[in-house]
């Protein structure tokens, strides 16, 4: 039944290909931790100088860490092909608990800074594709958005809007107020390079034949721009937007730390400084599935935005 119908076979092998990636994904997080130097038990168990070797033998056994490697492997995947997670060995909660509760933080400043980049990005394009003067000007703010680090970024606005002007909070998570300045140091990158590519993408709509009969009908320069030159312009930003959203993943723990932010990213550095296997493994898992899904979506809206793409069979 699926084979009559090619895009859900695609979607199908899509969907199978993601939980390869997932898999992979595990299997590199579960070797990356047990490649580290240091006692995982003694990490748990806390000051190695206190704890008796008793105390130790206990944690080894009951976590399993005496076991051969490849019998924890397997009961890794056991347990993460049952949906579990298992528990965190520093904060004694469950993985879903301790990640679920950190993930509306992350979650709020990812999504708002890619809003924002997005809207900087298409209001730049828009305003000076064409136009040679405001072209030069914004070319430049976009390579330095670009090519400057977010942290250093961050740094800036806190020195200027914190602690000189006292127009925003310098820590914390205290309200809207305190994502204003995460929300731009992430959000400048993004609209530096999809800026840049709409601009091109446009400028060559706008040298189309299409482009001059559009303006032989009597419309106008801002309807030809935002009915048909941005149509046009939009395939090379999808490809660049699951692009820059996973680079957003990334800057997420970067920006956290500076702004002193509770989230994802503070949880993952503690996690994985303190040897903690299950929670650094849920947040691998997350982040590849989110990943995954924005793939996917983004494949899927290449569709809707050029028809000629859905007679092609995926």
């Amino acid at each position: 039944m699926i084979a009559r119908h090619p895009l859900a076979s695609w979607l199908l092998r899509r969907l199978l290909l993601g939980i390869v990636v997932l898999w992979g994904a595990a299997t590199l997080a579960f070797i990356a931790l047990h490649l580290l130097p240091g006692d995982p038990a003694r990490l748990i168990a806390g000051a190695e100088s206190e704890t008796s070797p008793a105390v130790i033998a206990h944690i080894r056994a009951e976590y399993g860490f005496s076991r051969p490697v490849l019998v924890q492997y397997g009961i890794f995947l056991a347990g993460l092909a049952r949906g579990r997670l298992g528990t965190s060995y520093q904060l004694g909660q469950p993985v879903s608990a301790a990640i679920g509760g950190q993930l509306w933080s992350t979650a709020s400043l990812a999504l708002g800074a890619a809003v924002i980049g997005l809207v900087l990005a298409f209001a730049l394009a828009v305003t000076t594709a064409g136009r040679p003067r405001l072209r030069a000007v914004t070319s430049t703010f976009e390579l330095v958005c670009i090519s400057t680090p977010s942290f250093w970024v961050g740094i800036m606005l806190l020195t200027a809007f914190s602690f000189r002007l006292h127009l925003f909070p310098v820590i914390g998570n205290s309200g809207i107020s305190s994502l204003v300045l995460p929300w731009i140091t992430l959000a400048l990158p993004i609209a530096g390079v999809l800026g840049l590519v709409m601009r091109e993408g446009m400028e060559r709509a706008l040298d189309q034949p299409f482009a001059l009969t559009v303006r032989a009908r009597g419309a106008t320069e801002h309807r030809l721009r935002l009915r048909h030159a941005v149509r046009h312009s939009l395939l090379p930003v999808l490809t660049l937007s699951g692009w820059s959203l996973s680079q957003l993943l990334g800057g997420v723990v970067v920006v956290e730390t500076v702004f002193a932010r509770q989230g994802i990213g503070e949880l993952v550095v503690n996690a994985v400084s303190g040897r903690d296997f299950p929670v650094v493994t849920g947040v691998v898992l997350l982040t590849t599935l989110v990943l995954v899904v924005i793939n996917i979506v983004v494949d899927l809206l290449y569709r809707v935005v050029d028809p000629r793409l859905r007679a092609v069979r995926p």
